[in-house]
């Protein structure tokens, strides 16, 4: 039997690593086989990709066109050498992030357009989509304030302007329209465990087809 496919999305700041670790914890008490991974990344490969996206050191500017690609290739060796695998083993795979990102970053954000998104990443999907999604919908001034708070230093997103974030966020919710039967919202101002129990809402169809 192959397994679920989960990915958590939304902006910068929103609340996905929790919710990710979280649900992880959740489905291995079931006694299932969890696989936890993220974009991107999730390979040596993708980690070096992710360190040149997130991190470009040598000051070029990075082209949105070739943004889009590296992503792409990052999610071709992602899905080839450990999603696919997994959930042909009949695992779970719980992502964090995953092509909706690319739509909503790229295509929304960086003006592309989702349907050259869609096209640029059809070869990295191989027809691997997530089962469901949710969406960590949280507004722009506390996401960006969740941001600040980490007193991390701000990777090549974070340091974008509070008007590509906001076109993230449309963007995120012009794709929840556009596919209401795999993405599910969620309201990420909650409290962690409020935003929790929604989702194990929205994940019920498919612990259902499990037991």
């Amino acid at each position: 039997m192959r397994g679920v496919f989960i990915s958590l999305e939304g902006a910068e700041g929103c609340g996905k690593s929790t919710q990710s670790a979280l649900l992880a914890d959740f489905l291995r008490v079931k006694g299932l086989e969890v696989v936890t991974t993220r974009e991107p990344g999730g390979t040596p490969t993708g980690e070096m990709i992710r360190d040149i996206l997130q991190h470009h050191a040598s000051g070029e500017d990075i082209a949105p066109g070739a943004e889009v690609l590296l992503f792409a290739a990052s999610r071709a060796q992602h899905v080839a050498h450990v999603i696919r695998p997994a959930l042909e083993r009949g695992d779970w795979v719980v992502c964090d992030r995953f092509v909706d990102s690319s739509l909503a970053y790229q295509g929304g954000a960086r003006g592309l357009g989702i349907d050259t998104v869609l096209a640029a990443n059809e070869i990295a999907l191989d027809g691997v989509w997530p089962d469901v999604t949710f969406w960590l919908d949280l507004p722009l001034d506390a996401a960006l304030g969740r941001v600040v708070a980490r007193g991390a230093h701000p990777d090549r997103f974070e340091s974008e302007e509070t008007a590509f974030h906001q076109r993230v966020h449309d963007a995120y919710a012009a794709l929840a329209v556009r596919f209401p039967e795999r993405i599910v919202r969620l309201n990420a101002a909650a409290a962690p465990e409020a935003v929790f129990a929604e989702l194990l809402e929205g994940l019920e169809p498919n612990l259902e087809t499990e037991g």
